[in-house]
């Protein structure tokens, strides 16, 4: 089957795709990728390597500007995208259509409208369900019934497919095919997850119990914090912001785009050595205060281990480090990602029960 992946990112919805080709579930071939990104399509090229038959499409508004380079795309059945977030985001300002990342949709909109690809399967963050009173979502469900298609959508928790990080996403699957009666209740993120709960260790795609089966024991020390940083970071907020301030968690707070700047344990994923050093057997948290807690060997994740909590192999950004990526870049890539394991999950599910097919 054909692919077409939009907002490409380093290809969480490819690497799925090249799971399943390698399981023999369903063969995959990539047609294009569009990335505005230079050190993602870096970070990208340096793990795929795409072919001269892969069409990079670069940036997508320019792209889509002319229809007669949305006409010459090579033929593909399925178009995928994880397209901009942050306008819909509880942690950005919520601007929706009004801004211009908002608008995102209706280029992806520009290529099916032409293409008409018999499957589309989109992500996004959950709050686009509720935002502007639900009118947003409302809309994208619209563009798409609107032109023939049948859309079902939930809300998934990669931590539900056996990667250990509480990442809620929505992901949007529609078809232009007919499907059983009383498919939109049987597509959900719970059969999905109870499919995959059976399958999982017996395809190609990585799992862990929890954080520390990725945790690596000995890293190079600009991953530590500094003594200076360490007591604002464990800080349980200020007097106009309270936050519950935790390290060591098992399951990993949702990794963000940001994650490369300092923030506080409220928000982002620090680990002391002892807790990693143990597999969690030691962990401080648990008997030490704040103050105590702050002189400790306390580190963030690495690029790699932050691609693994995706589902990528931890040399996905090491091949990316090595093409001249920045830590800083890899970060974003990692927050910005599709995670891996949800994808296969969903499109395990929907060639298992034959709704998508040859």
């Amino acid at each position: 089957m054909r692919h077409l992946e939009l907002f490409s990112g380093i290809g969480g919805f490819r690497r799925a795709m090249d799971l399943l080709t390698h399981d023999k579930i369903m063969d995959f071939q990539s047609v294009g990728y569009s990335e505005i990104d230079k050190k993602a399509i870096d970070t990208y090229c340096a793990n795929y390597h795409p072919t001269n038959n892969e069409i990079p499409l670069g940036d997508i508004v320019t792209f889509t500007k002319d229809s007669k380079r949305i006409e010459d795309l090579p033929p593909f059945e399925l178009l995928t995208g994880g397209f901009p977030c942050q306008t819909f985001s509880m942690m950005g300002k919520q601007a929706g259509f009004n801004e211009d990342r908002g608008q995102m949709f209706f280029r992806i909109m520009d290529i099916i409208n032409i293409c008409k690809p018999r499957y589309v399967l989109l992500e996004n963050v959950k709050n686009i369900v509720t935002h502007d009173k639900g009118q947003t979502f409302a809309r994208i469900i619209y563009e798409l019934e609107n032109i023939g298609y049948h859309v079902f959508y939930d809300i998934f928790n990669t931590a539900d497919f056996h990667l250990p990080q509480t990442r809620n996403r929505v992901l949007i699957f529609a078809t232009k095919e007919k499907v059983q009666f009383g498919f939109q209740y049987l597509f959900n993120a719970k059969s999905i997850a109870n499919m995959f709960d059976k399958v999982y260790m017996k395809t190609s795609v990585f799992y862990y119990d929890d954080v520390t089966s990725l945790l690596s024991k000995d890293v190079p020390l600009k991953y530590f914090l500094s003594d200076q940083i360490k007591p604002t970071l464990l800080a349980d907020g200020s007097a106009n912001f309270k936050s519950k301030s935790d390290i060591n968690m098992k399951i990993a707070r949702p990794l963000t785009a940001t994650m490369h700047k300092m923030h506080r344990a409220c928000q982002d994923n620090y680990y002391s050595q002892d807790f990693i050093d143990s597999k969690g057997l030691i962990n401080p948290v648990l008997t030490m205060s704040k103050e105590e807690l702050a002189k400790l060997q306390i580190r963030k994740l690495t690029p790699e281990e932050a691609f693994m909590l995706q589902g990528f192999p931890n040399d996905f950004a090491s091949n990316g480090r090595n093409a001249g990526v920045s830590d800083g870049a890899l970060y974003r890539q990692a927050g910005n990602a599709v995670s891996v394991n949800t994808v296969y999950a969903i499109l395990y599910y929907l060639i298992t029960n034959k709704i998508i097919h040859e």
